[in-house]
């Protein structure tokens, strides 16, 4: 350790996030009781797990239940030997994109399946207690997309926002799942950043890749019910940003979710004649989930009140672009909460936190893993 404190004095190394310590247990073969992956055929579903290891081989362990019966299902997280169960939504149905305004609003985003992280960020914020048991009451948790991708345990992760969602429910509080270019870019084949480990696992299901979350998944069916912009109340939350394009074109929330839904499984290219107002959803230039506009361009403030003011709301809250920490921008209409977090497998010196966003009677805070608040 005294070496590379010393190197990154000599060399002028960031030590901000310096990871070391892997945990071994961690990787691309360790697939025992992955799952579940459910799949829905004649009104029955198909629930598997990955069970066995490299060196004696891998099997699928399999029930099957009717769509008309009530029945609990587990997912286990074996780096610390804990699991959780929930039971199926039968009836989904697309998500409302816009709400009455609530008294506490925590926003997180861009977990990229670190389920440890995330869950243990819940615990420390109030949202849920140490045994998953959601405690935040009527209050709103919104997760801003980019919660897939780049770790092991998307899987784990994707469930979990599954099981808080109706947790959340029974108790008066809502989770929004607002999707953002990753899981777009999983449900139409685009694996380019998720572990070996995903076409590990489709391969022992034989599968490809893009079936994990097809219409043929369940989760997949999930994930094509959540939109990519919300508003609750004042304050609206997208995963990359709302350009001034989509003002100019005279584009609601309500076609921009539906333009957006039409084609989460189809892969974006610039086609001859495609009306505007798809190709302003679809383009990386300006799509709300893939759009950097606000820290990558130069933007002036009257530009973003015309934002603002369009669309109703006092602040936009966004995920995608990465931040030194959870920030006001633009006389405080844009709040930045995407920031680079400790992943579950290293550890970390000095030590990463992963921050949040709390917004508490219109005043907002940065909050960390810790539990820490500060306002901004």
């Amino acid at each position: 350790m005294t070496f590379f404190i010393v190197g990154a004095v000599v060399w002028g190394v960031d030590t901000d996030s310096f990871q070391y310590g892997k945990n071994p247990l961690v990787s691309n073969e360790n697939l025992n009781n992955e799952g579940p992956f459910i799949f829905e055929k004649d009104s029955v579903y198909h629930i598997k797990y990955v069970k066995g290891n490299l060196e004696n081989g891998y099997y699928i362990k399999q029930q099957t239940e009717k769509f008309n019966t009530d029945f609990v299902v587990k997912c286990y997280y074996y780096p610390d030997s804990t699991d959780f169960s929930f039971r199926l939504i039968k009836d989904l149905k697309n998500e409302e994109f816009e709400y009455e305004s609530s008294e506490k609003i925590i926003a997180i985003s861009d977990i990229e399946s670190d389920y440890k992280v995330f869950r243990d960020f819940l615990i420390a914020n109030n949202v849920i207690d140490k045994n998953l048991n959601w405690i935040f009451g009527k209050g709103h948790l919104v997760l801003l997309g980019d919660f897939i991708d780049r770790s092991y345990f998307t899987t784990q992760v994707l469930w979990f926002i599954y099981k808080l969602e109706q947790d959340a429910k029974k108790n008066g509080g809502k989770v929004h799942y607002i999707i953002g270019n990753h899981e777009i870019m999983n449900m139409q084949g685009d694996n380019r950043y998720a572990k070996r480990k995903y076409k590990n696992i489709a391969t022992i299901l034989g599968l490809k890749q893009y079936q994990l979350y097809d219409t043929t998944t369940h989760l997949g069916k999930w994930l094509q019910t959540k939109n990519v912009v919300e508003k609750i109340g004042n304050f609206l939350f997208v995963h990359g940003g709302i350009s001034p394009d989509l003002v100019d074109g005279k584009m609601g929330i309500a076609e921009i979710n539906e333009i957006a839904k039409k084609n989460y499984l189809i892969p974006y290219f610039p086609k001859r004649n495609r009306p505007e107002n798809e190709q302003l959803i679809l383009s990386p230039e300006t799509s709300p989930y893939w759009y950097r506009g606000y820290f990558k361009d130069d933007l002036s403030q009257n530009e973003i009140d015309k934002i603002t003011n369009y669309y109703k709301c006092s602040q936009i809250i966004v995920g995608h672009t990465v931040q030194k920490e959870v920030s006001k921008f633009y006389n405080g209409k844009i709040i930045g909460i995407d920031v680079k977090h400790p992943k579950d497998y290293y550890k970390y010196f000095p030590k990463l936190h992963l921050q949040g966003l709390l917004i508490d009677n219109n005043k907002f805070f940065r909050i960390d893993d810790e539990g820490k608040q500060t306002e901004i």
